[in-house]
């Protein structure tokens, strides 16, 4: 069968490896859609960052080559022993992210940094290819009223979903969204699901078109540094959000994040940075603002997310920017994503075309 598998640096490529058959506790998934994340790009061109390179991981026991792909739905087409959580034909999403459940972290309920965790399309291999095996107490059943196509965006909405539980918003909160990319505008829906009002910034307008058709309550183009900072202030009556996101991932942004936040606010980071940004801590301790970073996901998160999703306080549709067969995936859709002026957020793989 095809996958799309990650050497090296630089290094990926379409081949035909073996058909994998499920273990015990595992199922055997047809992949019908695999979604290309920024992170996998960021993994290909600056990496291996976040993909196990240079020894075994500690649950899979496997490292690079590996199947990349970590946004995935697929259908259940055989069971190993001991699963009876779903049946074949069962329409699921992957929930990516397997811990050990022994450690410190597990132990303390903070299984999104579990030292030993395994991630599809990271730690062990993902979704892009025709068939994978996954543990049978990991993927989730999809209501009717969620697509196929839709379903690898649960993943990134879940993260976002993860953000905003980290965050202790309140209703009635005043949230800034630094970058509106897909994660950003998932986390601007979530974070409206929590009741907050929030104030959507980008440097791009067909960003903040999207943003406001997403919800936001206000739309601030960046460009002017100064200019936005002045205008989200008088936006939150001269204090300042009290919780401003970072999800842009870029080399000033988490500075502006600290700088725009209200005295004795959150700093959400969500981004993920192949940049060293540089920050004043002084802005931090003065003002005594909280930052906190946000990765993956905890139990529960990706469970919460498909019932948002389900009750319409989610969308992800105008996200799904093109649709390409796994066989053009590095060209219409590597190479597309890597384009500086993409205009694209998801581009969705799928594997049976």
């Amino acid at each position: 069968m095809k996958a799309i598998v990650y050497h090296d640096n630089k290094d990926i490529r379409l081949e035909d490896i073996p058909e994998p058959v499920p273990g015990p506790n595992e199922v055997k998934l047809r992949i019908t859609n695999a979604s290309i994340c920024a992170t996998d790009i960021e993994e290909w061109q600056f990496g291996p960052l976040w993909v196990q390179h240079g020894s075994p991981n500690a649950l899979t026991g496997r490292q690079t080559p590996l199947v990349l792909g970590h946004e995935i739905s697929g259908h259940v087409v055989e069971l190993g022993r001991n699963v009876d959580s779903v049946k074949v034909g069962d329409r699921v999403v992957v929930n990516n992210v397997i811990t050990c459940g022994t450690c410190f972290w597990c132990q303390k309920g903070q299984q999104a940094v579990c030292p030993n965790m395994a991630v599809a399309g990271f730690m062990t291999d993902g979704g892009l290819q025709e068939y994978m095996v996954w543990p049978g107490d990991h993927v989730i059943v999809l209501p009717e009223s969620i697509s196929d196509v839709e379903g690898p965006l649960i993943e990134p909405a879940t993260v976002a979903v993860h953000g905003v539980r980290r965050s202790g918003v309140r209703p009635g909160d005043n949230v800034a969204v630094i970058g509106c990319g897909t994660v950003g505008l998932l986390t601007l829906q979530a974070f409206k699901a929590a009741g907050a009002r929030v104030i959507a910034i980008d440097v791009r307008e067909q960003s903040l078109d999207l943003a406001l058709q997403l919800g936001a309550d206000e739309v601030l183009n960046s460009l002017d540094e100064q200019a936005a900072a002045t205008k989200l202030r008088e936006l939150t009556d001269g204090i300042g959000p009290d919780i401003v996101v970072e999800s842009a991932g870029a080399r000033e942004t988490p500075r502006m994040a600290i700088e725009w936040v209200r005295r004795g606010g959150t700093v959400l980071l969500i981004g993920i940075y192949s940049a060293k940004p540089e920050i004043d801590f002084n802005s931090v301790v003065g003002p005594e603002v909280t930052v906190l970073g946000s990765v993956a996901t905890s139990p529960g998160d990706m469970e919460a997310t498909v019932r948002l999703m389900a009750q319409g306080k989610i969308n992800v549709k105008p996200l799904i920017s093109k649709v390409v067969p796994l066989s053009r995936a590095i060209e219409d859709g590597f190479n597309r994503m890597l384009d500086p002026n993409k205009d694209v957020f998801r581009i969705v793989i799928q594997p049976g075309t």
